[in-house]
């Protein structure tokens, strides 16, 4: 049967309810098993000794000592892991950043790798490596990266997306343009004009679990890897080809996962756990200690950002420009462009344009957190949007509704938008009880709002049923927000079932077809589309067991309600038929009964919200606290509201912690100050106030339920709903994120103003 993924408005039983997900109680009573619950007979302990200076040359490294420690049975350098790559630029970085080949490039870059009997001996063992290094000058800030005169990270990095091609190399990776008409016009048309530059700092995920694993590397060559990973398929292509195997011989088990937020969507220390495990013919264990994570695994980007935005006093605006500097870490990465693409797409622009700058810079590989890139291009567009509203005499919130993007606007990064929810989302946020409630002293309210684009991707379903009636669900795409409850529902919906009779679990990678990462907002989404396809198709196979039940034609067979129903005047004795009574015989009319589906799930919908967010500032100490906050989102469809309001309220939680207190602090020696949760401070329930939510349902033409990816688009417009409120309750404009008591309480005293102050 041809699978149509266009949205019919049908209407639903088990899609919109809030069933108690299926894994939830072995996760409350510690039963579920976690990266670092999994353990294999015999296996070893796996540390791995990582740089102290933030930029040198590797000038020899001697094991000789540690391999020669009782209970030592591995050691390895980067002369263990050669260089496979076969020139794959993106693969060298990532085998680089596993083991460091020539120079070490950030505080916390691995140098080499041990495995022992015990943890203390694979300690100690790290003490009798001696390294030599040869320091070299370094650089941590992404503008004084982008100087002539700053040290180069890497001196084959040649600036791409330029008119000339450059003949020396920088540290600035790329640059990206992006928009549309005449800016240079457009402002000339306006009434008003300003100009503000924002900074923020970099800033981790913070997800509760660590990195871990477990490898075994095989006698007959296979190998085994247990893992908490969004993506087990892109870490079984990446580990097999770094190892030199084919990615058929590595079987790859996702755990449960502990938080990813986009930070385990990358390979850290796997192919060093897999050496190990090569190198000592036994399982290793390897789990990263939370200053390992700070330290070497993927923070999100600094920033640092121009906006300049021009109006009519009218409150059209007539042109924006954006110029947005984003530091990599020591690697290449992408993630201008996507800050570049997002930063204005909240609005329907007739000129606008933003370029951006990726920068390497001497701190770890950057990775994606949550909406990689956009918080920070909305904290400066949507702070300097209050700003040109206020200077023109206009209500922030009626400003943003004149100049909301709608269905057939020209995004600013190319696209045409259909059916979008950003002004459904102004509108419920201009009605919403939080807009009319009063504030005290030293009070503020702020709006903001927020845009992303959202991901499908390869994606493959199996969908079996017991001869008991009931539907086991297997899918590639890891569950890190509750997806596997949602698509029980979406199985039951289609199926006509109670969610009770659907069990999904995630397949590990010699168990199911090819999937991709868990990451742009697309597991829901595209897994769904794929669990709706493969219900489909068990359908018809079981309209064709009913058929042969009844021995009549199978276009006289109907499914509705979860039965087969004989259609036709001539077959009206013959009732119907549920799937369980289907399923009961289907021994006997032709085997087990499954489904099978595996699309690229185009047509995701783009995601739109508005977030509100009253503030109370301290003059005397600038310490800031969160009243109250609202999250108003467009979920296309809401497959299970109860873990979509969770998904706002995370991402908005998240933010919070970002806006007011969380940074790498970097010394002058290039090394990370505050590499753990002690320093490194993320929000604890007393910082949070109840985050209240209201989903708006615009439906995705492009999907058969309408659902919308939901995951990210929470994190994106906080650093700016606060920043306006902040601005609100004290009277001055905050530009530096943090937004913390000592940058708050400097600006309040006129030091060095907002952007700047340490």
């Amino acid at each position: 049967m041809a699978f149509d993924p266009r949205y019919t408005g049908r209407a639903f039983t088990q899609v919109g309810s809030r069933p108690i997900r299926a894994d939830g109680i072995d996760k409350v009573t510690g039963r579920a098993r976690y990266g670092a619950d999994f353990n294999m007979a015999g296996q070893l302990v796996g540390r791995i000794l990582r740089s102290p200076h933030a930029h040198a040359i590797i000038r020899s490294i001697d094991t000789s000592r540690a391999k020669s420690l009782a209970g030592v049975k591995a050691v390895i350098t980067a002369a263990d892991l050669p260089d496979l790559t076969d020139g794959d630029g993106f693969l060298y970085d990532v085998l680089d950043n596993c083991l460091a080949r020539t120079k070490v490039l950030y505080d916390g870059h691995a140098v080499a790798a041990v495995a022992a009997l015990d943890a203390r001996t694979a300690r100690q063992a790290l003490k009798l490596i001696d390294v030599e290094y040869e320091l070299l000058p370094h650089v941590t800030d992404v503008d004084e990266a982008m100087e002539d005169s700053a040290p180069l990270v890497s001196d084959t990095m040649f600036t791409e997306g330029l008119e000339q091609k450059p003949t020396t190399p920088s540290n600035i990776i790329r640059r990206v343009i992006h928009g549309h008409g005449d800016v240079t016009a457009g402002f000339a048309e306006a009434d008003v004009i300003l100009e503000r530059s924002f900074r923020t700092e970099q800033t981790h995920q913070g997800y509760i679990e660590p990195h871990a694993c477990v490898a075994n590397f095989n006698p007959d060559g296979t190998a085994d890897l247990w893992v908490c990973t969004q993506g087990h398929f892109v870490y079984r292509q990446h580990c097999a080809k770094l190892l030199g195997i084919d990615a058929s011989k590595l079987r790859v088990t996702p755990s449960e996962i502990g938080g990813g937020f986009g930070g385990k969507t990358h390979v850290w220390t796997e192919p060093v756990a897999l050496a190990l495990s090569r190198e000592a013919g036994r399982p290793v264990k390897l789990v990263m200690t939370r200053e390992e994570v700070f330290r070497a695994s993927g923070p999100t980007s600094s920033t640092s950002i121009d906006v300049r935005i021009g109006a009519r006093m009218d409150g059209t605006i007539t042109a924006s420009e954006a110029t947005l500097r984003y530091s990599s870490g020591a690697y290449a990465g992408e993630w201008a462009d996507y800050g570049s693409m997002t930063a204005f797409a909240c609005y329907k622009l007739d000129n606008v344009t933003t370029v951006g700058y990726d920068v390497l810079v001497n701190r770890p590989k950057t990775a994606a957190y949550r909406a990689p890139s956009a918080p920070m291009a909305a904290f400066a567009v949507e702070s300097t949007m209050d700003e040109v509203a206020k200077t023109i005499g206009m209500d922030v919130m009626a400003f943003r509704i004149k100049n909301a993007a709608q269905e057939g606007t020209r995004s600013s990064y190319g696209p045409v938008f259909g059916p979008i929810g950003l002004g459904a989302t102004l509108d419920a946020a201009q009605n919403h009880p939080h807009m009319k409630a009063p504030l005290g002293a030293n009070q503020g309210r702020g709006v903001a709002c927020a845009f992303w684009f959202n991901g499908g991707g390869q994606t493959c379903v199996d969908l079996n049923i017991g001869m008991d009636g009931t539907v086991s669900l297997a899918l590639g795409t890891v569950d890190v927000g509750g997806s596997r409850a949602s698509l029980s529902l979406v199985a039951a919906e289609e199926l006509g079932i109670d969610y009770a009779q659907v069990h999904a679990v995630v397949a590990d990678t010699s168990s199911i077809g090819y999937n991709d990462m868990t990451d742009g907002s697309r597991g829901t989404f595209s897994s769904s589309m794929a669990t709706i396809s493969a219900a489909r198709n068990a359908i018809e196979t079981m309209r064709e067991r009913a058929a042969k039940m009844w021995d009549i034609p199978i276009d006289d067979v109907a499914w509705e309600g979860g039965h087969a129903i004989a259609m036709g005047k001539q077959h009206g004795n013959l009732g119907k038929l549920s799937l369980k009574e289907i399923a009961a015989q289907s021994g006997k009319t032709g085997g087990p009964i499954a489904g099978h589906s595996e699309i690229v799930a185009d047509g995701a919908g783009v995601s739109f919200a508005t977030h509100l967010c009253d503030i109370e500032v301290d003059p005397e100490t600038g310490r800031s606290q969160i009243l109250r906050y609202t999250v108003i989102q467009d979920a296309g469809r809401a497959v299970h509201p109860t873990y979509v309001e969770g998904q706002y309220q995370g991402g908005a939680a998240q933010g919070i912690g970002w806006a007011l207190n969380e940074e790498y602090v970097y010394g002058k020696d290039g090394r990370l100050q505050n590499a753990g949760f002690l320093d490194y401070r993320i929000p604890v329930c007393s910082d949070l106030p109840m985050i209240d939510t209201q989903i708006i349902e615009i439906p995705n033409p492009n999907h058969p339920y309408g659902v919308r990816g939901v995951g990210e688009n929470p994190i994106v417009a906080p650093l700016a709903a606060i920043g306006n409120a902040v601005a609100n309750a004290t009277g001055v404009r905050m530009t530096h994120i943090p937004m913390s008591p000592p940058r708050i309480l400097a600006a309040l005293d006129g030091q060095h103003g907002g952007a700047t102050v340490p």
